[in-house]
């Protein structure tokens, strides 16, 4: 295998010499710079990555925790996070935890050990003290999603409280008023806040909240099928079902379609996250849109910020929480 010195005494300049002119960081003259990148060329030379990782301290490389990449929410952060990374030069490392805790600290346990730069966690849950002490360790961390300010971490989130708010304002507005709730994991902040905007929407326009338009996850998304039609079964029907996430409103849709309930003269249906299927179903699902590819391009640069602010200074630079913008998008299944 060539190595460095092979270059130097092919190039007859010294391996520090070929080094420089490999990193781009000191001046070589432009004649013996181009005769060591001729004998780069005519060797095939490669340098060791790893030799180059210990060296500099860090290996350019990510992890981006997800709960399950199958989430339809995550392709769309995914991508934002490493389209970001590869224009930086960072390679991206995905791990999925499939909402489970020890598979979560087992990725992490290994990852430490393994010269990663810093952590994108899309997974957090109330349980991850595992993830929030990252940061105290001295790694840089970005958690995106499922974060409270009281977290004190660099996050990455929308207003889920305001935005489910401002959702079940816009059924109201439109002449709904029983309107049942597709609620997530209670566990889970992101779903937790948006039940109290549904209840607060409520509340300001002075309508009862009813328990039994409160559908709790029990077995996943796929749980809403069976927890529609339970609900529909009774005499007195919602008009309107605000889903706290869109694979639960499409799940909530093809029940309502199975009971030849009309959508939206029925009763209308409103999701949460705006991912691609959510404009391909019939009828196209009304939604609360999360800007999901930006939160990956916020998260991707805060955290490269982070590992350079590192290189320069030894810390870490204070925390800060990005809220981006949430837009709700009207579609066919609400009226």
């Amino acid at each position: 295998m060539t190595n460095i010195k092979d270059v130097a005494a092919m190039a007859g300049v010294s391996a520090s010499t070929v080094s420089r002119v490999l990193s781009g960081k000191s001046y070589v003259n432009a004649q013996t710079r181009q005769r060591v990148l001729e004998a780069v060329k005519q060797m095939d030379y490669s340098p060791n990555v790893l030799a180059k990782s210990l060296k500099m301290g860090r290996s350019n490389t990510i992890a981006l925790m997800v709960p399950s990449i199958q989430n339809l929410i995550f392709p769309d952060i995914t991508r934002g996070v490493e389209d970001t990374a590869r224009k930086n030069g960072f390679t991206v490392v995905l791990c999925n935890t499939d909402e489970d805790v020890e598979i979560e600290k087992s990725y992490i346990n290994k990852l430490k050990k393994r010269w990663i730069d810093g952590f994108i966690v899309c997974s957090m849950m109330p349980g991850s003290d595992h993830i929030r002490v990252l940061r105290d360790e001295g790694f840089p961390l970005v958690v995106v999603s499922r974060c409270s300010k009281e977290d004190h971490l660099d996050a990455v989130i929308v207003d889920n409280y305001q935005a489910a708010y401002n959702a079940v304002n816009y059924l109201i507005r439109t002449g709904h008023r029983r309107i049942a709730l597709a609620l997530g994991r209670e566990e889970v902040i992101l779903y937790r806040e948006r039940c109290e905007g549904y209840l607060a929407a409520l509340r300001d326009n002075h309508i009862p909240v009813e328990e039994n338009l409160i559908m709790r996850e029990t077995n996943g998304n796929n749980s809403f099928y069976y927890l529609t039609k339970s609900m529909l079964a009774g005499d007195s029907w919602p008009d309107a079902i605000f889903a706290t996430s869109d694979p639960k409103a499409i799940v909530i849709l093809h029940a309502l379609h199975d009971m030849g309930v009309r959508i939206p003269e029925d009763i209308s249906v409103l999701g949460f996250d705006n991912v691609y299927m959510s404009a391909l179903v019939e009828p196209p699902l009304s939604t609360v849109a999360q800007p999901l590819y930006e939160m990956g391009v916020v998260a991707a640069t805060k955290l490269i910020n982070q590992i350079k602010f590192k290189d320069q200074t030894g810390l870490l630079p204070a925390p800060a929480v990005d809220i981006l913008n949430t837009d709700l998008v009207i579609r066919k299944s609400t009226r």
